[in-house]
Order: C-alpha cells, then sequence, then structure tokens
C-alpha cells in the first residue's frame, strides 16, 4: 500500500481522474460527537442487492438523504431519499466549504467492524450528475480505501481517518473501480458518508 500523506492540492492518480485527499477536516472531539450522533439518529436499513436475479441483504446498513425525495436505483434496487438531520446538514456544508462543491444529496454506508466491507465498483448511475465531484466523509474505525484501474488493473490504496474528507472529481468514476477491502484487523464501526449530486430529474 502507497502511504499517502494529507495534501488537497496533490492529486493521488496517476492518470484517468482525479482524487485529493484533505485528512481530518474536524477536531478528534467533533469527530466523535457526529460519530456518536450518526450512529444513534440515522434510519439505517440493511441493504440489498439483486445479483443475477437473487436477493442479497447485507449486514452493512445505509441511509439515504436528501434535498428532495430523489429515487436513486443501484444494485437492482431503489431507495427514497429521506430528508435531512441537523448534523447532515452541518456536514454537507463543512464539505462545500472545502471543497467548493455543493451537493444535493448524501448516501451513508455504516460498517459494524472489519468484515464488512464494499466490491470494487464506480458511481457512475445515470442518476448522478457526472460533472460533479464525489466527497467522502469518514468516522470511526480506519480503514484501508482502494482504487483500481479499469484497463489497466494499477492499484493503489490509503488510510481514511476518522473524521476526514477524500474528494473523487471527474473523469475518476468512469476510468477506475474503488473499493473498501475488508480486514480481520479492525473490530469497531465505521460510518462513511458520500456526498453526491443528483440530477433534477431523478
Amino acid at each position: 500500500m502507497i502511504p499517502f500523506e494529507a495534501d488537497k492540492e496533490k492529486n493521488l492518480l496517476p492518470r484517468d481522474g482525479v482524487v485529493r485527499y484533505f485528512g481530518p477536516i474536524m477536531s478528534r472531539d467533533q469527530a466523535n460527537g457526529f460519530f456518536d450522533v450518526l450512529l444513534s439518529s440515522i434510519e439505517w436499513r440493511n441493504d440489498v442487492a439483486i445479483i443475477y436475479g437473487k436477493r442479497f441483504v447485507t449486514a452493512r446498513k445505509v441511509a439515504w438523504y436528501a434535498d428532495s425525495a430523489y429515487a436513486y436505483t443501484y444494485s437492482g434496487t431503489t431507495k427514497q431519499a429521506l430528508p435531512w438531520t441537523n448534523e447532515l446538514l452541518a456536514l454537507k456544508e463543512m464539505s462545500e466549504h472545502h471543497t467548493g462543491a455543493s451537493f444535493n444529496s448524501c448516501l451513508l454506508n455504516l460498517y459494524h467492524n472489519g468484515n464488512e466491507g464494499m466490491a470494487w465498483h464506480s458511481d457512475d448511475e445515470k442518476a448522478l450528475d457526472r460533472e460533479s465531484p464525489i466527497a467522502s466523509l469518514s468516522f470511526g474505525a480506519e480503514r484501508k480505501f482502494s482504487f483500481k484501474h479499469k484497463a489497466t488493473k494499477e492499484t493503489l490504496s490509503l488510510v481514511l481517518e476518522h473524521g476526514s474528507l477524500l474528494l473523487m472529481q471527474r473523469p475518476t468514476q468512469t476510468f477506475w473501480h474503488h473499493r473498501l477491502p475488508p480486514t480481520k484487523k479492525v473490530n469497531t464501526p465505521r460510518i462513511n458518508l458520500t456526498f453526491r449530486t443528483m440530477l433534477k430529474t431523478s
């Protein structure tokens, strides 16, 4: 794994995309507070995926919030967005301040321990504005986050810290997959927020 230091001006990808890592954007006490509130107040649900016609329910839990009741379809299932909570709005504004971008929605993931992860994928659904970046905020357990080029299969990874911000800009989703690999070294939960921009017609 390549060790990356936080540097919002540096592009972590060698080609065909732009990924910037800001590191922690809040104090540890702030991050702890947000983690506790998100864990207890978000309407978490087990995620569902339809793969080759079979229905799978994940141990990982998810939630979907937005400006409007946007419908978001991925892995063969559709979610209707819930209205923002005060904490999510505060985190959205914080992310917008640091990145200079604006977002209208957020997909949240709750990983209870290192056994739960995310397979290789790209956030390239038709309902997403592909010109807009995706901002990823992490809370709780520090986990490795990996990228793989779709053509060359080149990979690189970094560790996402508690209270940290990662920004994926275009055309990263076109040329790269990303994943959260499972690990036996982590036995505490992690919460991830990915702020996105949905097309108004979704």
